[in-house]
């Protein structure tokens, strides 16, 4: 991990939440993002330097509404998963700090944990999560609860809400799971339904989620032969003074930040406080990626809009590999002129 402080540098190490560690699964083929959490580099901080400052944040009226709907689910909650998920006596019992008990057979009543203490391993060194999820106990099997207030209006919740809600509930399965508890593969959510507070819980199901952080926190795991492959002089420390302001000049940041390689797509603005500055390097440089997922997937090697172009009109012969996408592209390209024509 020596190379992996060399690039924090000076700056104090940010720690890692669940709501970070969720935000892994979104973009997992990202190299400078890999690297800066594994590092413990606060990336807003490192945008805000640059000129780029994160997008992120709650309006203070949100924030009221989702403390006020957690505050009113949370006296209720064992009740209410009762009813909803037709279990009878749902007992409840406050962890205050520790690890849920790890016996769970199938006859166990069902029980609900509250704030549990839980730890989960990042690039090597065990971080502790929050105690303040809920986890239910029935059937032989942990089940995460998280409670938002988004709505579920006509049974349906807006897709990406629920996408970043099931990757948060899947790093507290993953931290159950480093407890040696048998955790379920859906995870529960409870929102208000319809225009009312009114809560609704139903079973989410977490284990893509699962299997992208997995993934990702075992490619973190081994860092430090990533971070090695960078010019030993690169560095991605702020040189903050004493009041904490940094005095790096941006430029010079910029360009060893420039030696990790990103994988930006328009997700990012949603997931990563690099995003406007990760957009603003693919713009300059043409690349494919700032197209979306689907686009520079359906390209394939093909790195760059203006590559795309050329393969379409035929002034760049294709690569060895290329052939099938250049074809693609000069049909497209044909029929697009005959529609406009």
């Amino acid at each position: 991990m020596d190379r992996l402080a060399a690039l924090r540098g000076t700056t104090p190490p940010r720690p890692h939440d669940a709501r970070a560690i969720a935000a892994l699964a979104a973009n997992p083929g990202c190299t400078r993002r890999a690297l800066m959490d594994g590092a413990g580099i606060d990336k807003s901080s490192t945008a805000r330097h640059l000129g780029f400052a994160p997008p992120f944040g709650q309006s203070p009226f949100a924030i009221a509404r989702s403390n006020a709907f957690e505050a009113q689910v949370r006296g209720s909650l064992a009740e209410l998963l009762g009813s909803v998920l037709g279990l009878a006596d749902v007992a409840y019992e406050d962890l205050r700090g520790a690890c849920p008990p790890s016996a769970h057979d199938q006859d166990d009543p069902p029980t609900l944990y509250d704030h549990p203490g839980l730890t989960l391993p990042i690039a090597g060194e065990s971080t502790a999560l929050e105690p303040s999820v809920p986890v239910l106990s029935y059937g032989g099997r942990c089940h995460v609860v998280v409670v938002k207030s988004f709505a579920v209006i006509d049974g349906q919740a807006d897709p990406a809400a629920v996408a970043a809600a099931a990757r948060q509930g899947a790093v507290y399965a993953l931290a159950l799971q480093a407890c040696d508890l048998r955790v379920a593969d859906d995870m529960v959510l409870v929102c208000p339904e319809n225009f009312a507070n009114r809560p609704v819980a139903t079973l989410v199901d977490v284990r893509r989620q699962l299997a992208v952080l997995r993934r990702q926190l075992g490619r973190m795991a081994s860092l430090d032969s990533l971070a090695a492959t960078l010019p030993p002089e690169v560095t991605f420390d702020l040189r903050p003074d004493a009041s904490g302001e940094p005095t790096r000049p941006a430029a010079d940041l910029a360009a060893d930040l420039g030696h990790a390689p990103a994988r930006y797509a328009p997700e990012c603005l949603s997931t990563c406080d690099l995003c406007y500055f990760c957009r603003d390097e693919a713009r300059q440089a043409g690349a494919s990626d700032q197209l979306g997922r689907p686009v520079r997937d359906a390209l394939g090697g093909v790195a760059t809009v203006g590559e795309a172009l050329a393969l379409a009109d035929g002034t760049l012969d294709p690569a060895p590999g290329q052939e099938e996408i250049a074809r693609l592209l000069r049909e497209a390209a044909r029929l697009r002129t005959e529609c406009l024509t």
